[in-house]
């Protein structure tokens, strides 16, 4: 199975191009970028062929393309390659405006390819524990839930408005949103958030508060924010608690690791040692792709996620709690 990569703009793409390399069973054969000197020296890396033409490549016989280009661009790569034939891993979040997701959804079935949204937490192992515990009622009732997305302020095109679509709400909400709804089979009712510039002089929001109501009547709190400071020895975290009538339950994706003290390059990192969710996420597209199957992680799953993105936008200006309007 042939596989391309639609711009190394997302800093995931280096981890999908490396499992895709390490795959038995796929080829990263092309890269297109349009910033062509990125785009040459990942080809150069991964040892295949960087095309500078996207009409170029979307006609080569590759079978799918990896989309982690700006935010804003995913649209246009998403339908373009949709239309090419070609079967689609997207990065989150799946686009910047509403529309733009469903007419994103509406040209992969019309064409017939899979969209998948690259929300790889999914595949860690104790977020899956956590879904097999809480779906067999060991937590009893679940009543309320607190998510925490923190992260160091990523900058470059991710606090542009117009390639990101936003900050840190944009950012984050997106991955504890995705747990919530696939562990819990709930949909949010409405959403209360208040988003502000904290830490740094850019023109999103770099931290915020956001409370959320699912309809079965859970009640969650997500802070998103970019507070993790550039010391911190990880980009972030992903932390959920589940607060059930029988007991609680934490999960910590990146509690698995081991401190580096490195002298050399005076500096303090983490070493995970779990397994790698972003390999499990390249792993299921694949066989999704082989199998023919759908996608366990669907285009409506990353328009749903958007949804309580926009809620929490309007919510913060208004002052006000929203009710998100399911499209």
């Amino acid at each position: 199975m042939k596989v391309g990569i639609i711009s190394f703009a997302h800093m995931h793409a280096h981890s999908y191009a490396t499992h895709l390399v390490n795959h038995p069973d796929t080829e990263l054969a092309f890269i297109w970028d349009d910033d062509s000197k990125r785009g040459q020296e990942m080809a150069n890396h991964f040892g295949c062929q960087y095309v500078s033409s996207l009409d170029e490549f979307l006609s080569s016989d590759i079978d799918a393309v990896v989309i982690c280009s700006e935010n804003a661009k995913h649209k246009e790569h998403v339908v373009k390659s949709a239309k090419a034939k070609k079967h689609i891993l997207c990065e989150k979040p799946i686009a910047t405006k509403i529309e733009d997701a469903k007419e994103m959804i509406r040209a992969c079935e019309e064409e017939g390819v899979i969209l998948q949204i690259a929300y790889p937490v999914r595949f860690a192992p104790g977020f899956q524990k956590a879904k097999e515990l809480i779906n067999s009622g060991a937590l009893g009732e679940i009543v309320a839930i607190n998510g925490t997305n923190h992260g160091k302020m990523p900058g470059g095109w991710f606090i542009e408005k117009d390639l990101s679509g936003g900050g840190a709400a944009t950012d984050h909400i997106v991955h504890i949103m995705d747990i919530i709804r696939w562990v819990l089979n709930d949909e949010v009712k409405s959403v209360y958030a208040e988003l502000d510039r904290r830490f740094y002089d850019i023109d999103v929001e770099d931290c915020g508060m956001v409370a959320l109501e699912l309809e079965s009547g859970v009640i969650v709190s997500i802070d998103p924010s970019w507070s993790r400071p550039q010391t911190f020895p990880t980009w972030g975290d992903a932390i959920i608690n589940f607060i059930g009538t029988k007991g609680n339950l934490q999960v910590d994706a990146f509690k698995q690791h081991s401190l580096y003290y490195n002298d050399d390059a005076k500096e303090i990192s983490q070493l995970p040692f779990a397994e790698d969710m972003d390999e499990g996420l390249v792993r299921d597209f694949i066989a999704s792709v082989k199998g023919g199957k759908a996608p366990s992680i669907t285009g409506t799953d990353g328009l749903r996620t958007l949804e309580v993105v926009k809620a929490a936008y309007e919510s913060s200006e208004k002052g006000q709690t929203v009710i998100v309007e399911r499209q």
